[in-house]
């Protein structure tokens, strides 16, 4: 595959330690980090080969992006979405005419190929691609021009300000449902939509997982 040296891939990682407090009634904070780094770990994977910075305020994640091939962005204290803005206004200065930004909790992702190059081809600007998650509601994927000064705003609902926001900036808006993209974990009730077995691949301690099913 040939890799467009203009197109480039943010993924915003939060320190393992304390990750996913939503599962904290099934998973020890031990499991917890375990559950994300591995999730991580897939997330970086399915990039490859394009080139990945790693927004971070975490000293262990940025060593940990740096030894899986990813370029560590250090970005203490700015919060999700100024912290994103920043790492896209960075690529950006570095020549990167596309920013594909991805969350790291994406267990059955593959590859990202499709969320980069659909809809773009040879275009110069004017679109955004969102994947949404399976709800709806949040913005698992999104690619963006780099310097259309798109502002972002994560959290529930950001799918439908997202799509508000690229109209604002004068971008067409391209809706990409993709099921490996469109699965987050943020309750337990994503996990226990996951087969058991791909969960215990994550995670080796949680291997009883779906026996604690209430």
């Amino acid at each position: 595959m040939t890799i467009p040296e203009d197109r480039g891939v943010l993924v915003p990682v939060k320190s393992f330690i304390g990750a996913k407090t939503r599962l904290g009634g099934l998973l020890s904070p031990a499991e917890r980090a375990r559950l994300a780094q591995a999730m991580a770990e897939r997330t970086l994977m399915a990039c490859r080969p394009w080139p990945v910075t790693v927004v971070c305020d975490d000293r262990e994640v940025a060593k940990w992006a740096e030894a899986h091939g990813a370029v560590p962005a250090w970005m203490p204290g700015p919060g999700l979405n100024a912290a994103v803005t920043k790492g896209v206004q960075m690529l950006a200065d570095q020549g990167y005419k596309w920013v594909t930004v991805l969350h790291a909790d994406l267990p059955l992702l593959s590859g990202i190929s499709q969320m980069i190059d659909t809809g773009i081809g040879d275009a110069t600007g004017g679109i955004v691609v969102i994947a949404p998650d399976r709800h709806r509601s949040g913005t698992n994927a999104i690619t963006i021009p780099a310097s259309s000064g798109f502002g972002f705003s994560y959290g529930v609902g950001s799918f439908q300000r997202h799509c508000i926001e690229a109209h604002r900036v004068g971008l067409e808006v391209l809706v990409l449902d993709d099921h490996e993209i469109s699965h987050d974990i943020d309750s337990p009730e994503d996990l226990w939509a996951l087969d058991s077995q791909l969960v215990a691949t994550m995670c080796a301690p949680c291997t009883d997982l779906f026996e604690r099913r209430p």
